[in-house]
């Protein structure tokens, strides 16, 4: 998956809105580069074999192979990392992204492979 998308909804819409704002947009930016998406696709979770209720819904998931997790905060933090890894465990993929536009100026990408 290209990072051209992320890095055009970071160009317009800068930093300081909300991960909903940018969630949106990049929904959008997604449609118009014709990259095929999920958008907060419940994920099913199991223990010991038996589904259970609580579900992670992560933002994205692009070409059903990779995670895209937004955020917009100041700076990332382990616990980012952390969900992220969780729910790379969930779908059995194997990468996901974790995008930062909160920073001032670029947005920050992480590339996590497990």
């Amino acid at each position: 998956m290209g990072r051209g998308a992320l890095f055009e909804v970071n160009r317009v819409m800068g930093p300081g809105f909300l991960e909903a704002v940018y969630q949106e947009c990049l929904a959008r930016e997604f449609e118009a580069r014709q990259v095929p998406y999920r958008a907060v696709p419940s994920l099913k979770l199991e223990y010991k074999g038996v589904r259970l209720r609580q579900i992670y819904t992560p933002d994205f998931i692009c070409y059903e192979t990779i995670i895209v997790e937004l955020k917009a905060v100041r700076e990332l933090a382990p616990e980012h990392r952390a969900q992220l890894c969780d729910y790379l465990r969930a779908t059995g993929l194997r990468v996901g992204l974790l995008v930062n536009f909160g920073g001032s100026g670029r947005a920050a990408v992480e590339r996590m492979v497990i």
